[in-house]
């Protein structure tokens, strides 16, 4: 049974060199790149709307009866109060990229959105587990570099790019962690 190989539109060396000058172009005009704060920005805003008393506006800023969204001057409270801020607008902005580019390439048909040709090889037609897998796996992640006070895009991409020890650090345990689970997972090609 074969499958139809896509092909990537943009050779891997342009697209890390134009994905390396987005970043520093970020960096040195707004700020790092992260992303993971603007779940809990989101979670803040759903917050507010079912308790109104969760985020406040005094004469000297915000402030929150949460402790972690009161945290920095009430910075998180601030931005969940005003979500159209860089980085929430950010995040809202790869998300559309992602959908612009999948659709630039002739979309993903339905049957590759749900059980990708890989996924049904190694697994077969589950795609209740995969769901489940992929969920655990990014919440793992999350988990973690929330834990480490920042985000997988923060201190991998953003960190190496301002040469900090934990970017490395994050990056080298995340490949270390990725390469062997995927090895195991996906011995059978798609």
């Amino acid at each position: 049974m074969g499958h139809e190989v896509t092909t990537m539109p943009l050779n891997w060396k342009t697209g890390g060199l134009l994905l390396g000058l987005v970043f520093f172009a970020a960096v040195l005009l707004v700020k790092p790149i992260g992303v993971s704060t603007q779940f809990v920005i989101f979670d803040a805003m759903i917050g507010d709307v079912a308790n109104p008393d969760l985020i406040t506006q005094a004469d000297e800023g915000y402030t929150s009866t949460n402790a972690y969204l009161a945290k920095s001057g009430g910075k998180y409270a601030k931005n969940a109060a005003n979500p159209l801020n860089y980085s929430f607008v950010f995040v809202l902005a790869m998300m559309a990229g992602a959908a612009g580019s999948a659709l630039l390439r002739g979309g993903i048909g339905r049957e590759e959105r749900r059980l990708p040709a890989i996924w049904k090889a190694n697994f077969g037609d589950t795609p209740w587990k995969r769901y489940a897998v992929a969920f655990a796996g990014g919440f793992i992640v999350l988990y973690g570099a929330r834990l480490a006070g920042g985000c997988t895009s923060g201190h991998m991409m953003s960190g190496m790019m301002q040469t900090s020890l934990s970017g490395y650090i994050f990056a080298a345990a995340a490949f270390l962690a990725a390469i062997p689970v995927s090895m195991m997972m996906y011995s059978k090609e798609g």
